[in-house]
């Protein structure tokens, strides 16, 4: 097999992705992509990190952090082909900004509060940009859940918030009520949108992140569903309902500390 000569690792992917580019014996399918294209890819990759920080394996993050490397290299490989800017410009960028964020790093302020910094510096960029909202610049593409709470977190920072956690958990009840009585179900969807951006504005007044605290919650249910249907075997889907909850209790209890 032909390799790429002897590179530094990051030259050597560059040198990699764009022979595939390349229209004169370049790969068709990587010649076919665009921004567009390749953006689900880019998203899916970003959670396969997610997934094997979770495992805990160096290895598997490690090999889920160069998958999404080369979503990076791609995406400029595309911007290179189209005159736009390269992979020098992006990472130039981001260098730009962190050292820009940390000027008590990098320049000669000096501040005991780095986060209301970082903060107000992030402002400035966004309302340098032409924005005219502090909600400006979060992504309409995020789960559901981390928007609510990014959404919910800057509308916070303006001073629009509850005190104190007593506020959000009275919503629930309201939205839940309001979901009971919804007239009909066009109502009663929009209401359990209410009902789930208030149950993510309590996960965030009590300190905890919504969206990975519903990613492990769904790991628990997938990991106890499976052991359920380990126990009940072929005729799961028969089996009366107190059954199956005798299953699942067994199983919650086997893994009781």
């Amino acid at each position: 097999m032909s390799k790429t000569p002897s590179l530094s690792p990051i030259d050597r992917l560059l040198a990699i992705m764009r022979k595939l580019r390349n229209p004169d014996g370049g790969c068709e399918w990587d010649l076919a992509q665009d921004f567009t294209t390749i953006s689900p890819y880019t998203i899916e990759e970003a959670y396969e990190v997610a997934d094997a920080i979770a495992s805990g394996s160096p290895d598997a993050i490690c090999d889920e952090l160069g998958d999404l490397l080369l979503q990076v290299v791609f995406h400029a490989q595309i911007a290179t082909d189209k005159g736009l800017f390269g992979f020098d410009d992006v990472a130039n960028a981001i260098s730009d900004k962190m050292e820009r964020r940390h000027p008590h790093i990098f320049g000669d302020a000096t501040t005991h509060d780095v986060r209301q910094q970082w903060e107000q510096i992030k402002a400035a960029e966004r309302s340098a940009d032409g924005a005219k909202s502090v909600l400006d610049g979060v992504a309409l593409s995020l789960p559901a859940l981390l928007r609510a709470q990014k959404l919910q977190g800057r509308a916070a920072r303006a001073g629009f918030d509850w005190p104190d956690a007593d506020g959000p958990r009275a919503k629930i009840a309201e939205e839940l009520e309001e979901v009971e009585t919804a007239p009909d179900d066009a109502a009663r969807a929009e209401e359990v949108g209410d009902l789930l951006f208030a149950v993510v504005n309590y996960a965030r007044h009590l300190g905890v992140d919504a969206e990975s605290a519903l990613r492990d919650a769904n790991a628990k249910f997938a990991r106890r569903f499976m052991a359920v249907e380990a126990r009940a075997g072929a005729d799961m889907a028969h089996m009366p309902l107190d059954a199956l909850e005798a299953h699942w209790q067994a199983v919650k209890a086997s893994e009781a500390p």
